[in-house]
């Protein structure tokens, strides 16, 4: 079919890589010794007579790349290990393995570039740079015959990049909805559970180290952007980039949304989406109120989940943390000893050519929505609001109108739930609704799933 979307991602080895004997250890450098490297850094001394014996490996730390040489660490390096010459580092035939721990997209970006181009496998947790530059990377890569590998870039500790290319790689997968940013899950959990304000919470976030000085890339929803497209990028085998995921945070969130949620026995998440349907793919992420039943409501705080759906498999949910210096560092270690396995086979896990697809706007995803407004509480005004629905053939399950969300006695609260509608209709229907003399206010539109 012109234009479908296949799950292309491909595990199978390729035999191009060069082939390093077993009569010496295998040389690590890493870019960076912050919060993640030096969690890396730790594992890797504490734990070496343990990998040796599990897999056979002697891994050596043979340089690390810092900023301030001087500057004080969790963990102890000879003076002789450290480096400001990251550019050196990459390159050095006393270098095997780079592993990136940098972060952003430059000069992480080129450091990587150059290191793949000297046929040096990478090892990365950096989901900007694999949601941005992925395809130029995987294709250097395979030029080269060496490793990009990413697990930790998506879900800290959760073994979810290993399940859909190796685990999953014959599943057609048709959806993966997850709980993939700490920092909001954390936020939403206060705000259900204590009934506590955002901006209270926000502040109790960020003096736990959950949230960072400038919470904006959590909060509005770009982290969890970022990782939307690399899912949909290794679930799907398709070429999406964060730019093509719709975002929208939790700041707009409040406490009349939470009890709403809580009264239909729902919870708000905020989501990544992406999902496959007659050719085309959708990725998005939103907040989203989520049935008490379904396995992602019981995923609180900072923890992540995400939600698999495939056709021959069914459903899927891994669950684990999401973030944090030793959860993210154990992925990294974990690809770290596949891609020095490899290295030592001369062998490497393609991943595969990514296909053009067709990306469905959020304009026209479907799904069901709950929608509150305050209205003059007189005759007809139920009609009034009703009949915008129905000009734009927008369903209404259910409808409920109260006396206690207005601010005064002559001020009703409706609360509508639709079945599933047309994004751009229940827009429509938005546009409509606030255009009435006896709409007072229009409150969030939220979407609901399982509906």
């Amino acid at each position: 079919m012109p234009g479908a979307v296949e799950n292309t991602a491909s595990p199978a080895s390729s035999d191009t890589g060069r082939s390093i004997g077993e009569q010496r250890p295998l040389r690590v450098g890493i870019l960076g010794c912050g919060h993640v490297g030096a969690a890396l850094v730790a594992l890797l001394q504490r734990d070496a007579a343990h990998l040796g014996g599990r897999t056979g490996l002697e891994l050596e730390i043979a340089r690390v790349a810092v900023r301030n040489l001087s500057a004080e660490r969790s963990v102890e390096l000879p003076p002789s290990v450290l480096t400001r010459d990251s550019e050196s580092l990459v390159t050095a035939d006393d270098v095997d393995i780079v592993v990136e721990a940098m972060g952003g997209i430059e000069p992480a970006r080129h450091l990587t570039t150059a290191a793949l181009g000297a046929g040096k496998p990478v090892v990365t947790a950096n989901k900007e740079l694999i949601a941005n530059v992925g395809e130029e990377l995987f294709a250097l890569a395979e030029d080269h015959g060496v490793d990009l590998a990413f697990e930790a870039a998506v879900a800290g500790g959760i073994p979810l990049i290993g399940v859909l290319r190796h685990s999953l790689i014959g599943e057609r997968i048709t959806r993966v909805m997850g709980i993939v940013n700490g920092t909001t899950n954390f936020i939403l959990t206060r705000m259900t559970e204590h009934g506590a304000d955002y901006a209270e919470v926000l502040g109790e976030a960020q003096r736990l180290g959950y949230a960072e000085a400038d919470p904006t890339a959590d909060v509005e929803g770009s982290d969890a952007g970022a990782k939307a497209a690399i899912l949909a990028m290794t679930a799907f085998g398709a070429k999406v980039v964060a730019g093509d995921v719709h975002q929208e945070g939790i700041s707009r969130i409040g406490r009349r949304d939470i009890v709403a949620a809580a009264r239909m026995g729902h919870v708000i998440k905020l989501l990544a989406v992406a999902e496959r349907q007659n050719g085309e793919i959708a990725v998005r992420v939103h907040p989203a109120m989520v049935p008490l039943d379904h396995p992602l409501a019981s995923v609180r705080d900072a923890f992540n989940a995400v939600f698999l759906e495939g056709e021959a498999v069914g459903d899927v949910m891994l669950y684990g943390r999401g973030a944090g210096g030793f959860p993210t560092a154990g992925a990294m270690l974990g690809d770290l000893i596949r891609v020095a396995q490899n290295l030592r086979r001369g062998v490497c896990d393609s991943f595969g050519p990514l296909c053009a697809a067709r990306l469905r706007p959020i304009d026209e995803t479907f799904t069901a929505y709950h929608l509150q407004f305050d209205v003059a509480d007189a005759p007809g005004v139920l009609a009034a609001v009703s009949g915008a629905f129905g000009q734009h053939g927008v369903s209404i399950r259910s409808v409920e109108q109260t006396t206690r969300g207005g601010a005064t006695d002559d001020v009703a609260h409706l609360e509508f739930i639709t079945h599933r509608a047309r994004e751009a209709d229940v827009a429509a229907t938005l546009r409509d609704v606030r255009e009435l003399s006896v709409v007072r206010r229009v409150g969030n539109a939220i979407r609901v799933i399982g509906e």
